[in-house]
């Protein structure tokens, strides 16, 4: 009886050594270095322009205008009136206007020409 409780005790002890096992790989740590890809969002559409008619009124166009209104033959027209200091304060808007579209147009292309996304073109108007 003892003879089997040290056999039991002996392979208690050496377990799984006698197991031939290979040998262990030390952990190999990489570092990889890549950048995150750039969001581009797309460029807006074109900006298009509707017709506008601008009529300057003149007394004698004012004068027919309402003759043939009260005729039946013109059609109602809304009018809008500028001063010449709204007129001007009007025009100077627009070229704010477009002064901000080129540097946002410039901003834009910067940063699309630093970090370009992969296999897009470059492709802003002028």
């Amino acid at each position: 009886m003892w003879q089997t409780s040290l056999i039991l005790l002996l392979l208690a002890f050496s377990g799984c050594s006698s197991i031939k096992q290979e040998p262990v790989k030390p952990v190999e740590v990489v570092t990889i270095q890549k950048r995150a890809p750039v969001y581009h969002p797309p460029l807006p559409g074109a900006v298009t322009f509707r017709k506008i008619e601008w009529r300057v009124w003149t007394p004698a166009l004012m004068k027919e205008y309402i003759e043939e209104l009260e005729r039946e033959e013109a059609p109602v027209v809304v009018q809008y009136g500028l001063t010449p200091q709204s007129y001007e304060n009007l025009t100077n808007s627009i070229a704010d206007l477009k002064r901000y579209l080129i540097q946002i147009k410039s901003i834009v292309k910067y940063y699309r020409e630093t970090a370009p996304s992969e296999g897009e073109e470059l492709n802003i108007p002028e």
